[in-house]
């Protein structure tokens, strides 16, 4: 179970980010800049006192692109099966409309506020598991008074399961043996089960260490060596060829310069 925390997205050029996977629904909203999402033709925007909710399952392009400001910024926040079923529950969440791939909300003060409360604590300062789950809460509530909420998950598949354990260490050797020994099963089972999906263990490994990357990238201040090593690369060259190819943006632009915020900054989606 991943905790809720909020993240700063941060950017002080404009990029686009190519076929960009949703797992998880999640909220951003924008503090300057203007980010946009794009897929089949359909072209979603949001700027500064907007934000915007997409749906797990989808697909998109993603702009951020700072707008005549200094530089882009947002704060996200991803949310998990567990606090989505729990949110369910409450009778508001019968009362809004349920976001099936993306839609714009505006931002008041009192969204803004309890997205910021989202972000992680200062070390002096830890914040207890409960209390951000609560403050996540929190938001979903604000979300819900104004018109918009997310469906529960269904059970996860095999790719997103294996997905979500290759995201925990995407720099080990990753193979069917390991997998298979973690989640007790054969090998040859693990393979059909994969198979099944379409995809194969090499792929849905390689994806999942992009993604980390792109989030790492995003959302830490770690230069692109230091990245690349995280996610499984030893030749720095390799990585940068690889994440352009797959994004059709450079590391090195993606990376986020962060300024001082009194707040330590983690990856989310």
């Amino acid at each position: 179970m991943e905790l809720p925390f909020g993240t700063r997205i941060h950017a002080e050029q404009r990029y686009r980010i190519r076929t960009l996977a949703i797992h998880l629904d999640f909220f951003v909203a924008v503090v300057r800049g203007r980010k946009g999402l794009f897929a089949a033709g359909e072209m979603i925007e949001a700027g500064p006192s907007e934000g915007m909710l997409a749906a797990r399952g989808t697909h998109w392009d993603v702009i951020n692109d700072p707008a005549g400001q200094s530089h882009y910024e947002a704060i996200s926040l991803s949310l998990d099966d567990a606090i989505l079923a729990e949110f369910a529950k409450l009778p508001i969440a019968a009362q809004a409309t349920p976001v099936t791939a993306a839609s714009v909300v505006r931002v008041d003060h009192a969204l803004m506020e309890a997205m910021r409360r989202t972000l992680p604590a200062s070390d002096e300062q830890p914040v207890s598991e409960l209390l951000l789950r609560h403050r996540a809460m929190e938001v979903l509530i604000l979300l819900a008074e104004r018109g918009w909420c997310f469906l529960p998950g269904e059970a996860l598949d095999w790719p997103e399961r294996v997905r979500r354990l290759v995201a925990q260490r995407p720099d080990a050797a990753w193979s069917v043996a390991a997998l298979a020994t973690t989640f007790h099963l054969s090998e040859s089972t693990l393979r059909r089960r994969l198979e099944s999906s379409g995809i194969t263990l090499a792929a849905l490994v390689r994806e999942v260490r992009l993604e980390t990357a792109l989030g790492m990238l995003q959302t830490t201040g770690l230069p692109v060596n230091e990245v690349a090593h995280r996610c499984g690369w030893d030749s720095h060259s390799r990585f940068s060829a690889v994440f352009q190819q797959r994004w059709g943006v450079a590391p090195s632009v993606v990376r986020a310069r962060l300024k001082e915020t009194g707040q330590p900054l983690t990856e989310n989606g």
